[in-house]
């Protein structure tokens, strides 16, 4: 089995990538196919060839991009950014745009100013004309859709209510109905490119080529010397060389001049600079780096020359893990859009059922004229097609993925990914919101406060060559793992000048949530909590000590050589300075439970928790504690956050209705259902602010769709309402929700206030 992806165009709402979807999967030997009608993609899978796809799109009325030749006319490219460019631009739009002239007789002399008495076979003509011209692209979609995919769609009906005008005389109203229609297809359309631009705009944000350090390859100037015949020349040694950023390789060396945009993640190796990193994490200030740091593709550098070594490819870099995770989100609909595509996909059928009863009962029960002579707007057969028109769903189903795509754009642009729209809505009813504490809460940065041995005759707090050996056994242990407090350790052995003492440990172990062992020279050294210890031995001589370093907020752990205890390390964490002000605005949100997990022991958990405000505390948890208390905090509230950093957090984050990461770290996007993108928990009740407002839009424009289906409804039945009125009616309010659920491109925003 085979998987092709393809960028389809031409698709104006969500029911058109249903269309295609439907049609595509009819295709002999497909197994899977799926459209994601945001970021315009059709995915695959089956033994079938790319052509027969291709060919199939295009019979249904779209196009593929970079597959067409310049005949398929005006599908091709990426639309304009103008509104009357985009109409002349679209085939269909610009037939439309010629039909206007030959309805404008019938418009101005039937419908405007009927009293003046102007009737003309040529005016009637004219108004048939102009239907066929605008409606040919409709009626050639309509056909195809009954063909093809045995579907009647609101192509199908647009069609039987023009062509049924028409029959019963009403030729101006026919030739209006196609006209207003494939217009407002053409503002659907439109709106739509705006919002998936936003999307889009994420892929400018990286340059396309780069300046790499690289060897002379095969140099003419020196060729022949010294009996050089080509290859690496030995002369030039590595020169500046411009290249595609798809062909850097991991671990090369690029040079990044001052105001230049950054075009590959990599690690600062020499240079020092202000770098703009808000198109990626969305800080309103430049970050300070030094050799060492962590670089993103598309934040932009400031002052300084940099030499960055890459560590990812192109294809793995922050801006493209970013960008597919925007345009997969979609894919993830919010239980309320999946409600509104269902409920579409009945009401059509409804109103189709409700239109014949209409056209067929008050005639044949009722003697009430299904045509009338003098007037056709006023039979009952006019009214049940006017029903047909009032039954498009446009406005119903683009309401919700267009709001949807402006939240999920506007998280983006401030730092705040979301992984789809379900996470959207999930976020908006949270009730509950847990912490992790170290790297979430706290900066995860700790640092050693503290070295004490048991050799020590110090008084409490001073250090001694037995405290420095102490802290040099921990160094090699340590020195083995990544975590925060074990990079705390070594570097305060670096600080002594004691890191190179021992070798580095061998056979090293972690104990899962209780500390790290292994061999340094032979014997087993073992670094743990003080649970662990109490557990193992005992260790009266610093039990004192102890408590008073866990009533000061630090973490203690303990060191034994073999079997002897030898003394204990104290480490503090800081609190992040935004830890407060998000808990604070959290609680104005109306989320009162906000709760703190966290492996250390209740006297540390106690001082963090007084300092950013959370309501409850869970200390001495280890991980699977964390899993437990999340899934007891959802049987209480059902709709829990959980918050942590993304990298020992996962099954807790996997637990909570919704999983928020903190942190860009690959382990951080791609573990949790929402990620914050930089270190600041502010963004959180941002995040929460978002998915409000989301919701608010959402039920706004569902309401003013579904109300004005059912005000035109009443309106026909009553023979108050023509079939071009409820088309300009639906093409009125398909573009309000749209500009509604646009607003979410812009507000809310994030602007940080100063923390105090």
């Amino acid at each position: 089995m085979t998987e092709h992806t393809f960028h389809i165009t031409g698709m104006d709402c969500a029911d058109c990538a249903r269309s295609i979807e439907k049609g595509v999967a009819r295709l002999d030997g497909i197994e899977l196919c799926l459209l994601n009608f945001t970021s315009e993609t059709l995915r695959v899978s089956g033994d079938v060839e790319p052509t027969a796809v291709i060919n199939r799109v295009r019979e249904l009325g779209y196009d593929v991009a970079d597959s067409a030749d310049p005949s398929t006319g005006p599908l091709d490219g990426q639309p304009p950014s103008t509104f009357f460019a985009y109409m002349w631009w679209r085939r269909d739009t610009r037939l439309a745009l010629l039909a206007t002239l030959l309805i404008l007789p019938g418009l101005l002399f039937e419908e405007l100013l009927p009293g003046l008495g102007v009737r003309s076979i040529l005016i009637d003509a004219a108004a048939v004309a102009a239907m066929a011209i605008a409606g040919w692209p409709i009626f050639k979609s309509a056909w195809t859709a009954v063909r093809l995919n045995h579907e009647i769609n609101i192509n199908v009906l647009m069609s039987i209510a023009a062509v049924g005008a028409v029959l019963i005389g009403a030729y101006t109203e026919a030739g209006m109905v196609m006209v207003l229609f494939v217009v407002a297809e053409a503002i659907e359309g439109y709106t739509t490119a705006r919002a998936r631009q936003s999307i889009r705009s994420l892929m400018e944000l990286a340059p396309n080529q780069a300046t790499v350090l690289r060897e002379c390859i095969d140099c003419a100037g020196h060729l022949g010397q010294d009996g050089y015949v080509g290859g690496p020349c030995p002369f030039c040694g590595l020169e500046e060389q411009r290249v595609s950023v798809d062909d850097l390789r991991l671990g090369e060396t690029i040079i990044v001049k001052p105001g230049e945009r950054v075009p590959m993640d990599g690690r600062l190796l020499s240079g020092s600079s202000a770098v703009n990193q808000a198109p990626i994490t969305g800080e309103s200030v430049p970050v300070d780096k030094q050799p060492g740091d962590e670089v993103f593709a598309g934040s932009i550098n400031g002052q300084g020359t940099l030499e960055i070594s890459v560590t990812h490819l192109a294809a793995d870099n922050t801006i493209s893990r970013l960008i597919k995770m925007v345009e997969e989100a979609q894919e993830k609909q919010a239980p309320t859009q999946r409600f509104v595509d269902r409920f579409a996909r009945y009401y059509t059928p409804a109103v189709v059922v409700i239109a014949a009863l209409v056209a067929i009962v008050p005639p044949l029960f009722f003697g009430l004229p299904l045509v009338d002579p003098v007037d056709p707007l006023q039979g009952w057969l006019y009214r049940g097609l006017a029903l047909l028109v009032v039954a498009c769903p446009c406005a119903l189903v683009i309401s919700t993925p267009v709001s949807i795509v402006s939240a999920i754009s506007n998280g983006a642009r401030h730092g705040v990914i979301f992984k789809g729209g379900a996470y959207v809505e999930e976020l908006s009813r949270v009730k509950a919101v847990a912490f992790d504490k170290t790297g979430t809460l706290t900066r995860g940065e700790p640092a050693v406060v503290a070295v004490r041995s048991l050799a020590c005759t110090l008084p409490a707090g001073g250090e001694c060559a037995a405290c420095d050996d102490l802290l040099a056994l921990a160094s090699a242990l340590e020195q083995r793992s990544e975590h925060p407090i074990a990079q705390a350790v070594v570097t305060k052995a670096s600080e002594q000048q004691v890191e190179r003492r021992y070798g580095a440990a061998e056979n090293v172990q972690a104990l899962t949530g209780r500390g790290v062992t292994g061999d340094v020279d032979g014997r087993t050294i073992t670094i743990g909590s003080h649970i662990y210890f109490e557990d193992h031995e005992n260790h009266q001589a610093h039990c004192q000590e102890l408590a008073a370093a866990a009533g000061h907020g630090y973490t203690t752990m303990l060191v034994r050589r073999d079997d002897e205890y030898l003394g204990y390390l104290a480490v503090a964490d800081t609190v992040r300075e935004s830890s407060r002000t998000a808990v604070s605005e959290l609680r104005a949100l109306g989320i009162e439970h906000l709760i703190m997990l966290t492996g250390d022991n209740a006297q540390t958990a106690q001082k963090v928790a007084a300092e950013v405000g959370v309501t409850e505390v869970k200390a001495d948890c280890l991980p699977e504690d964390k899993v437990t208390a999340v899934s007891e905090l959802r049987a209480q509230h059902q709709h829990v956050v959980m918050v942590g950093d993304g990298i020992n957090d996962a099954p807790a984050l996997a637990a909570a209705s919704v999983g928020v990461a903190i942190g860009h770290t690959a382990q951080a996007m791609e573990t949790a259902d929402v990620s914050l993108m930089r270190d600041d928990l502010r963004l959180l009740p941002f995040a929460v602010r978002l998915s409000q407002a989301t919701m608010r839009v959402i039920g706004v424009n569902v309401a003013l769709a579904l109300g004005l289906k059912l005000a035109f409804f009443a309106l026909v039945l009553l023979g108050l309402g023509t079939m071009w009125m409820a088309v300009l009616a639906d093409m009125g309010v398909s573009l309000l929700v749209t500009l509604n659920g646009m607003r979410l491109l812009r507000r809310p925003r994030f602007v940080p206030q100063s923390i105090h």
